[in-house]
């Protein structure tokens, strides 16, 4: 049985998808178009800085995934599940036909904004914390008096993230060091993602996507905010919108699957950070990633259709 799951920020860099325009014009100017910038320019010239901002990385990143999720599905390669780690859930509810790929883009576009906004640059960090057990991190979260931090992603075996306000973040990372992680990495970020300072502007997303249709998704989606799958469209949008304050259950999310028969996992997108987690997850699961062509000529001769 087969998942293919969708990476979100922090899976960019500048050249992503380069060799995709040759198949793929047609994409890249459809989301060009609803995001308002040139995706493909941006995806391969830069500069990192612009790329960066959660604004442009989010419909960039979307746009990337979702050409080679239409590649994917053309080599007759189809899954059983999907899921997305945070952004990524967007490109997963496209291919659950939830949502029309235009329509995604023009949300996650007006999703960056909004995340931007509720916090200007720099106000808010995100760092992932290595070798420390979840209770620890989320007891150091809830003694910081430096500000507002809490766990927003649960990753994989001894890897979280935190989120919250700038002072607040570098003062849990320095008592998780202090009481024993092996590395403490500040996320690449312009926003910090999946906390509560991101209450206001689910509200504002919540009212800007009651606009667009979503459909029954016709592949489970199973999501973040509560690791488990969901086929109707009102429960799936509720998901998206409570996604963006709550807590990612990415390593729950990934042993549901498993729990349901899941024994291949299919990263689709730019990057290889959600096989590198699921590998550490789940080491007896076949775990593939496609960033370009060759990665699917690959899967081809590996993956029983």
């Amino acid at each position: 049985m087969i998942a293919f799951v969708f990476p979100g920020q922090g899976s960019q860099y500048v050249g992503m998808g380069k060799e995709l325009i040759s198949i793929a014009k047609d994409l890249f100017d459809k989301a060009s178009e609803f995001a308002g910038f040139d995706i493909y320019k941006l995806c391969n010239e830069g500069p990192a800085e612009e790329l960066q901002k959660t604004e442009n990385t989010q419909p960039a990143i979307l746009t990337v995934s979702y050409t080679l999720l239409r590649e994917t599905l053309r080599f007759g390669i189809n899954p059983q599940y999907v899921a997305g780690h945070s952004l990524g859930e967007y490109t997963a509810a496209v291919a659950a036909n939830v949502l029309d790929f235009g329509d995604a883009v023009k949300i996650v576009r007006q999703r960056g904004l909004l995340m931007a906004q509720a916090q200007p640059e720099g106000k808010g960090a995100m760092a992932a914390v290595l070798g420390l057990d979840n209770n620890i991190v989320k007891e150091i979260c809830k003694n910081v008096t430096a500000g507002y931090v809490d766990v927003a992603n649960f990753n994989c075996p001894g890897q979280v993230v935190i989120s919250g306000e700038s002072e607040a973040v570098k003062k849990a990372s320095e008592v998780a060091k202090q009481k024993g992680a092996k590395r403490v990495i500040m996320l690449g970020v312009s926003v910090p993602s999946h906390c509560l300072l991101m209450k206001e502007a689910s509200e504002k997303l919540k009212e800007f996507i009651s606009q667009f249709k979503f459909n029954d998704a016709k592949i489970p989606v199973v999501t973040n905010v509560d690791a488990k799958e969901k086929s109707g469209a009102s429960e799936i949008v509720d998901a998206l919108i409570k996604q963006l304050y709550s807590p990612v259950y990415w390593q729950d999310s990934v042993k549901y699957m498993i729990s349901k028969g899941v024994n291949t996992f299919i990263e689709i997108g730019p990057g290889k950070v959600l096989a590198g987690l699921i590998r550490r997850i789940d080491e007896t699961v076949k775990v593939f990633n496609v960033e370009n062509m060759n990665d699917l000529e690959k899967i081809l001769n590996n993956v029983e259709l």
